[in-house]
């Protein structure tokens, strides 16, 4: 009889890390989805302020558009972005999960792309897609 209570603690107590475990991973992927959207936000304001200040939007790489930003651009304007915290070593901006974010530009918007937490852009038809897309 002792066993069988024993087996059952045991058991309880396991399941009960496995549940933590689970709300935890739950937790830290809505917190980085958060806080992508709230920098993507800041990213769009930004490349807009840009635009009204330049003419256009910046043109180039992920690394290029936020040296643009920085100001090396034709009218030298510098344009705050976020935290410091966002940019890779090689200067380019990078969601939570560190991967550089993809920009796209056309007439009328613009479009960013995440990797997502398993850090590789997959094919957004794919069942076990995790990218996240934004445009404004």
């Amino acid at each position: 009889m002792k066993r069988v209570i024993l087996v059952i603690g045991v058991l309880t107590i396991l399941a009960g890390v496995a549940w933590v475990a689970k709300t935890w991973s739950a937790f830290s992927i809505n917190a980085r989805t958060q806080r992508f959207n709230d920098d993507v936000v800041t990213l769009f304001e930004s490349l807009q302020k840009y635009k009204e200040n330049v003419g256009s939007y910046p043109v180039g790489s992920n690394s290029d558009i936020a040296k643009m930003l920085k100001g090396k651009n034709p009218k030298n304007v510098i344009i705050l972005v976020g935290r410091k915290t966002d940019l890779n070593d090689k200067g380019e901006f990078v969601d939570p999960w560190g991967t550089p974010l993809r920009i796209y530009f056309s007439d009328t918007g613009i479009l960013v792309r995440s990797a997502g937490p398993n850090r590789r852009f997959d094919d957004s038809t794919a069942l076990d897609c995790d990218d996240f897309f934004r445009s404004n």
